[in-house]
């Protein structure tokens, strides 16, 4: 055995925060209603506060499944650095 202490990974890490960002970023763009509450311009005659909330669905469903890769990639990267294997 050895004296010396058990080195963890730190709990803040740079991809962790841009998985934070991914998921955040949702709700700050449909939060903050001023920014897309007009009518102008509209897309093939969709007023812009329709399109833009159906934009961020497809956004949303993209910055979803981007930071859940990056959480699956971290977790496994955590797992090969503590020498487990994970299922």
């Amino acid at each position: 055995m050895s004296d010396a202490p058990e080195v963890k990974p730190p709990v803040v890490t740079p991809v962790r925060v841009v998985i934070a960002l991914c998921l955040f970023a949702p709700f700050v763009a449909m939060l903050w209603v001023g920014s897309y509450a007009k009518t102008d311009p509209t897309l093939i005659g969709i007023p812009f506060f329709y399109w833009y909330q159906m934009a961020w669905v497809l956004i949303s469903t993209a910055l979803t499944a981007t930071a859940y890769k990056l959480w699956q990639r971290d977790q496994r990267a955590r797992a090969t650095s503590k020498g487990g294997a994970q299922a």
